[in-house]
């Protein structure tokens, strides 16, 4: 008779453990508390960011000049009337033609230089290509003290003080290097086949640029765009020397009228103030889609 022998199974444990409750996370899923922390960070930086524009326009409602030197009594006397005196007393609607005029001027010409500048230096192998980036920059270390005296001197002999032209062409020259770099960086992140393609369709270069590049390259437009915008909108040295009319003052020359030798009229300046923000935040609108992605993607590449 045949015995059969049975082997003993090694013992196991008694039950299976309990499967745990959490899970790993998923891609771009974030934990609670890591969101919270994010979350709350940004807020934060949020309120900072809007407490001095909160902190102006609670300024521009107090009706005394001296307001700003206790506005906790400007909640009982909240008014517009700073806003009308502005409107109505100053030479506003002025400033702001003169400002739209020159800053539309600079952003128009400025990116039109600065990419084209940049797509050249991005696709073109010439004599001093390289150095010519680094001139660009160079023209950047020369402080505004220094250069006023000969741009008055030789804006003078053209004919151009007191002209919308000399703005826009001091702006550029400001604007430009900057925007020329920025655009150089981004042209480097399209590829070349791009540019082989338009070629092989019978484009000329100046076809392939206009046709191809510029509208792949919106972001780092809108970049190039708002830069040149808030420059010459926020520009004063250049715009305070050679505007000697009042009605081309811009609104940067037109807050110092609110300023004289003895006194200052804070509460119209801060209304001003707040009025300008107005034309500054349409045109943001207006770039804010591609804005973010122009500034990642303009930096990738030297």
């Amino acid at each position: 008779m045949s015995t059969t022998t049975f082997e003993k199974a090694p013992a196991g444990p008694a039950s299976d453990p309990q499967p745990r409750s959490g899970r790993p996370p998923r891609r771009g899923e974030r934990r609670p508390l890591r969101a919270a922390l994010l979350h709350g960070g940004l807020a934060v930086a949020s309120l900072i960011a809007l407490a001095p524009v909160a902190w102006l326009f609670f300024l521009s409602l107090g009706p005394d000049k001296d307001d700003y030197l206790h506005p906790g009594k400007i909640l009982g006397k909240l008014s517009f009337s700073n806003y009308s005196f502005v409107l109505e007393n100053t030479g506003f609607f002025d400033w702001f033609k003169s400002t739209m005029i020159v800053a539309l001027g600079t952003t128009l010409i400025g990116v039109f230089v600065a990419a084209t500048t940049g797509y050249a230096v991005s696709r073109m192998r010439f004599p001093g290509y390289k150095q010519l980036m680094w001139v660009l920059l160079l023209t950047q270390a020369f402080p505004i003290a220094i250069l006023i005296v000969p741009m008055y001197e030789i804006f003078g002999q053209l004919g151009l003080i007191d002209t919308y032209w000399a703005l826009i062409v001091i702006n550029c020259t400001t604007a430009v290097p900057y925007s020329a770099w920025l655009l150089k960086g981004y042209f480097d992140t399209i590829p070349f086949e791009i540019d082989e393609a338009g070629r092989v369709d019978g484009l000329t270069p100046f076809g392939t640029f206009f046709r191809l590049i510029l509208p792949l390259a919106r972001p780092g437009l809108a970049v190039a765009a708002f830069y040149n915008f808030i420059t010459a909108v926020s520009e004063v040295a250049f715009a305070t020397t050679f505007m000697l009319d009042d009605s081309k003052y811009t609104f940067a020359v037109g807050l110092q009228t609110f300023v004289s030798q003895h006194d200052a009229q804070w509460n119209y300046m801060a209304a001003t103030a707040v009025l300008i923000a107005i034309p500054v935040s349409v045109f943001f609108y207006v770039v804010q889609k591609n804005l973010v992605t122009g500034l990642t993607a303009g930096g990738t590449k030297g």
